[in-house]
């Protein structure tokens, strides 16, 4: 699909993004290139987990899920989440459909491999890339939540948003994918400066992260940026969403954030 990418964002990222995002994302749908939205959840699922007294804890990253974690995933990821960021690109005159991966089968899954320690986390075995096809052929953005489905269609499963957006990406068929933080992209100290690498390899992060020149919260976002490398994606560039037509100009010129390449 030529006429599209895949976007990568977290929840609360997107919450705090400034109108002139959307309205660029507006200007991207008018000139035929179209969004395809995976959005993320983790601290607002946390946080309503906390208000019902729910506990959980998480294992190499991944939330421990049970049914009833995984009915506030659900309700947070596909209802609150979703709808608000449908809300925001709607208001900016753009048109979008929300989706979780329930939805026609959208995101299919099978159990992780280390599912007795999380419980019902799912990698994607499948994704409906004619449903994405046809509402992009709609001309509507479609947003995601990550929310997976088993191939019997009745267990559902909890995704991590960035596995989610790789898949999608990849069964799209599209190259590259941008991750939209709150950091301008990758950075290193160079002379007492900390400056963006404006291109970097898988290989290189990993290096950097055990030199420690990768370290604290940005460790996470890299990671869930390789995590998105994969089938047909050949870059990923993470990018911040604050800074004014960041998306055009990560599409169109480069230039801006780290470019991630296989």
């Amino acid at each position: 699909m030529s006429n599209c990418f895949v976007m990568k964002c977290g929840g609360s990222t997107l919450a705090a993004l400034p109108d002139v995002f959307f309205e660029d994302l507006k200007q991207l749908q008018e000139e035929g290139i179209i969004p395809v939205i995976v959005h993320g959840g983790g601290p607002a699922i946390s946080d309503t987990l906390g208000k019902l007294g729910i506990e959980t804890e998480f294992v190499n990253g991944l939330r421990k899920t049970n049914e009833a974690v995984l009915d506030v995933v659900e309700m947070v990821l596909a209802g609150q989440i979703n709808k608000e960021i449908v809300r925001k690109i709607q208001l900016s005159g753009a048109k979008a459909l929300g989706l979780s991966g329930v939805d026609g089968h959208l995101i299919q899954a099978k159990p992780v491999a280390n599912s007795a320690e999380v419980g019902l986390v799912g990698d994607v075995t499948d994704v409906n890339a004619q449903l994405i096809q046809g509402v992009v052929g709609m001309g509507y953005m479609p947003v995601i939540a990550p929310v997976g489905i088993g191939a019997d269609g009745g267990q559902r499963y909890n995704i991590n948003a960035d596995t989610a957006a790789g898949a999608v990406a990849s069964h799209l068929g599209v190259e590259r994918m941008i991750v939209v933080t709150d950091v301008p992209g990758i950075l290193k100290t160079v002379d007492g400066e900390k400056r963006v690498l404006p291109s970097v390899t898988v290989q290189e992060i990993d290096d950097m992260i055990a030199s420690g020149e990768i370290y604290g919260g940005m460790i996470p976002k890299v990671r869930a940026a390789v995590q998105c490398i994969q089938g047909q994606v050949r870059e990923v560039v993470i990018v911040d969403g604050s800074v004014p037509q960041v998306l055009s100009k990560a599409l169109k010129e480069g230039g801006i954030g780290t470019r991630i390449v296989r």
